[in-house]
């Protein structure tokens, strides 16, 4: 115990290790689907499904363990949702990258990534984001968690005529997420500890009686990663199209991984003079993991928004990562186990987190337009279009040119000017 408050500093962040072990658990249960669905979507690109879980398990694990004891930060890292994607269906199966190249294209934007932390150019990134812009980070985030909660939950489903649309309320999977989500809710208001983790478990069980949810065992061997094990084609990926694919894995993991990072670390208090330090030592933490996973075998590692569910639940230090890097490890051996929360039990988890971060909208001062429109496009267009680097970048570029039409360019820090110009630049050369 005195080993764990040295290193964690637990009783500085009025925390204990209960509350850091719940919060870990939190997190992991809102995140462990990534180690069924990235062997699938890279699956689809040809690589090998059982190395690819491995490697999954391992990255996070690795990640996620630098995140604990160099940053004590309570964030969790994983291969990133629509990184996979991209790496998968456009990089590969669209532009006919091996996936071996794509691999390589990966590791060559970690390095760049690295390249841009260690100079300090990505914290100057982020000293130059304005007040209005980090607070629709948080927001805009917390949109994201929810259309991804409703999504999983099946409350809300895509519609060829309105694009999404309300799902069939009589699945059990509906009915037993919002029972779900009202369980949570009203634990939180009675300051029950783990409420979210509770939720999690009680809709959990019910779905292995109305839900058919079944149960598939515990153990199992973990399959050989030397099929992915340093496969990277770095030539291929620095002669063949390089700006076409680089750019975008390092444009999208510098604002996903930055976005998350801060929008989670701010919704934990931890953005506060005096502890700035931890936020310099994580981003250096995610930077590594980048490369370090094309090493093993997978697509772009990232900070993980559903962190945030942990930092509901109470987790405040490295203890809370470090806790979900264990149990990814375990993953490798308990598979079974690990697959057998549903989707729709920890999507509660995830509107619920979601809903709490809107409160960073009245830190917004509405009376300035110039502040204000930037901040909304921010929030918004991160849920609809799914991604969070793709509001980042409407957000800066509407912001450099609104104040630029208004007559109020002095107010715009360079560095905004410089993103703004990358982000132009990305969507006129690669597209969106």
């Amino acid at each position: 115990m005195n080993w764990i408050e040295r290193v964690f500093k637990l009783q500085e962040h009025g925390t204990n290790v209960r509350t850091e072990l719940i919060a870990g658990l939190t997190t992991f249960l809102t995140m462990a689907y990534i180690i069924f669905v990235n062997p699938s979507i890279l699956g689809d690109a040809g690589m090998p499904k059982d190395a690819v879980f491995v490697a999954t398990c391992l990255i996070a694990a690795l990640g996620t363990a630098v995140m604990a004891f160099y940053a004590n930060y309570p964030i969790a890292m994983a291969p990133g949702m629509g990184l996979n994607a991209y790496f998968a269906y456009a990089v590969v199966l669209h532009m006919g990258f091996t996936w071996q190249a794509a691999l390589g294209a990966v590791f060559v934007s970690g390095c760049l990534f690295l390249v841009v932390t260690l100079t300090g150019i990505r914290r100057m990134i982020i000293d130059g984001i304005p007040q209005s812009l980090r607070f629709a980070i948080t927001v805009g985030i917390g949109l994201f968690l929810a259309l991804i909660a409703l999504k999983s939950a099946g409350i809300v489903v895509g519609s060829e005529a309105t694009l999404v649309t309300l799902g069939d309320l009589h699945q059990p999977s509906v009915i037993l997420a919002s029972l779900g989500f009202l369980l949570m809710v009203a634990l939180d208001r009675l300051r029950v500890r783990g409420a979210i983790l509770i939720g999690i478990i009680a809709v959990t069980v019910a779905s292995f009686f109305f839900g058919g949810n079944q149960f598939h065992g515990i153990f199992s061997a973990p399959p050989s990663i030397e099929p992915t094990f340093l496969q990277l084609d770095i030539k291929t990926a620095l002669t063949k199209g390089f700006l076409n694919v680089v750019l975008v894995f390092f444009l999208v993991e510098l604002f996903d991984a930055t976005g998350t990072l801060m929008g989670v670390a701010r919704r934990a208090g931890l953005l506060v003079p005096g502890k700035m330090d931890r936020l310099s030592k994580s981003l250096l933490a995610d930077s590594a993991a980048i490369f370090a996973g094309s090493l093993l075998g997978t697509s772009s590692t990232t900070a993980y928004v559903e962190s945030a569910s942990g930092v509901q639940a109470g987790g405040r230090t490295g203890l809370t990562a470090l806790t979900v890097s264990v149990l990814f490890l375990a993953c490798l051996f308990i598979a079974p186990l690990a697959g057998v929360v549903p989707a729709y039990a920890t999507a509660p988890a995830l509107f619920f987190v979601g809903c709490l971060m809107m409160r960073d909208l009245t830190e917004i001062d509405w009376d300035d337009s110039t502040e204000t429109i930037p901040a909304a496009i921010t929030a918004l267009m991160m849920p609809f279009t799914y991604s969070i680097a793709t509001g980042l970048a409407c957000g800066f570029i509407s912001y450099a040119l609104i104040k630029l039409c208004t007559g109020r360019v002095r107010e715009v820090h360079w560095m905004v000017w410089i993103i703004a110009a990358l982000f132009m630049f990305k969507f006129a050369y690669v597209g969106g």
